[in-house]
């Protein structure tokens, strides 16, 4: 898989917040907002397949939503 850039204009405050962060778990700035869009990504497609599971076997739970599954630990 290659890879392509990606640039971005973004605010001052948000910048240095999203560098805060990435300093916390010892990343770049880049590497830190990577994760998090793949996380991110992860997360809507694990949620597709719970609803795809849920429309075949039909939910149990009556008025439950997609929140109230357990969401996956990255």
């Amino acid at each position: 898989m290659g890879s392509t850039v990606l640039s971005l204009r973004i605010d001052g405050e948000l910048l240095d917040r999203l560098r805060q962060h990435a300093a916390k778990r010892g990343m770049s700035v880049q590497d830190y907002v990577v994760r998090t869009l793949i996380r991110d990504d992860f997360d809507e497609r694990f949620k597709a397949a719970v609803d795809e599971t849920e429309k075949f076997y039909g939910d149990s739970a009556e008025g439950r939503d997609a929140s109230d599954h357990a969401r996956p630990v990255t």
